[in-house]
């Protein structure tokens, strides 16, 4: 009897374990019980659709084209660059795009920083942009930009990354400075990336679960300094729809996110050759000095090994600080597209 009792147990916390680690099927765009199709979508090279919105003055007509890249739970649909005066002053197209799992973009189980380089590729190619574009990427999207610079850098004209999220356990961080760093977050954020780095088969779980406190960010809590509760002060009635990001799921959208961008990389940035040797081309990195979720020491570390980068850090501002700053945003565009010519 006793043995009967232990078996059922066995089986029963078994049960529970596979339904506590195993996320749900994403609701894919399109599908029975998923959310409808609402916007323009090419179709990749396995399959799978990239959704994107058009912004700014037509393609055809345009000086410049940019396609950006969102972040940390954001979509296609939150394009605050092309708000700038210069879009149409200096005739700049840009397409932004839901990243893989993210709004009405199909989920990509086998994603990596380098596949959703090529995914930006391909979208240039579908798009007809013509053998080289320029790239911005915000936050979590300057992750993707550093892909592109490794993977895709002889299709750029040049490329911006805007306030990027760093991964602590790249190499070339010192030790003792990436824990300086790592340590002014929250400790439940500590947590949550050092589950992402060496349990990734773990993230669903701790996220979801209800002992411990999650990853603040996924819980709508992140660490804003001053700066930032402002600009949300004064943007919150104009925010996008919320729910239209994660729609698919949090696995494919967050959680993934977590899952590639502080697990083990490829490559380390840091690494990274200058892809515009011939100066027809540059690359910026824009930092603001009291960004609470970006550390800006490990910021002017990268800088610093890499000389060929454009620093801009930006005194008395935030992690937001180009969404209620259009000053940055006409500089950021300038600085890309006209600074040097």
């Amino acid at each position: 009897m006793f043995w009967k009792v232990t078996a059922v147990l066995l089986i029963a916390f078994l049960a529970w374990a596979h339904q506590a680690l195993c996320p749900p099927p994403p609701r894919v765009c399109g599908l029975t019980g998923g959310p409808a199709i609402r916007g323009p979508r090419i179709k990749l090279r396995d399959g799978r659709h990239l959704a994107y919105m058009e912004h700014g003055v037509s393609k055809e007509t345009a000086n410049y084209k940019i396609i950006l890249v969102h972040g940390f739970g954001s979509s296609k649909n939150e394009a605050h660059m092309a708000e700038s005066e210069l879009v149409e002053k200096l005739g700049i197209y840009i397409v932004s795009f839901d990243r893989p799992g993210y709004g009405e973009s199909d989920p990509d189980l086998k994603r990596t920083i380098k596949s959703t380089a090529l995914d930006i590729e391909e979208l240039g190619d579908q798009l007809e942009l013509g053998p080289k574009f320029y790239i911005i990427g915000n936050s979590m999207g300057g992750q993707v930009v550093w892909g592109c610079l490794k993977y895709i850098p002889h299709r750029l004209s040049g490329a911006t990354l805007i306030a990027p999220v760093v991964n602590y356990w790249w190499p070339s961080f010192p030790s003792q400075l990436a824990t300086e760093a790592y340590n002014e977050q929250f400790p439940q954020d500590q947590w949550a990336l050092r589950v992402a780095h060496h349990a990734p088969w773990l993230v669903y779980w701790w996220n979801t679960q209800k002992w411990f406190p999650p990853s603040s960010v996924i819980a709508g809590r992140p660490k804003f300094t001053a700066p930032d509760l402002q600009v949300l002060a004064k943007f919150s009635a104009k925010q996008m729809n919320r729910e239209y990001p994660t729609q698919q799921g949090l696995y494919e959208s967050l959680h993934r996110d977590l899952r590639i961008g502080f697990g083990p990389w490829d490559f380390d940035p840091m690494n990274l050759d200058n892809p515009f040797l011939d100066r027809e081309g540059s690359v910026h990195v824009w930092q603001g000095d009291e960004d609470g979720l970006v550390p800006v020491t490990l910021q002017r570390y990268i800088a610093k090994k890499l000389p060929w980068i454009q620093y801009h850090e930006i005194p008395n501002v935030g992690h937001l600080f180009t969404h209620g700053d259009t000053l940055a945003r006409d500089a950021i565009l300038n600085a890309l597209l006209v600074g040097d010519k």
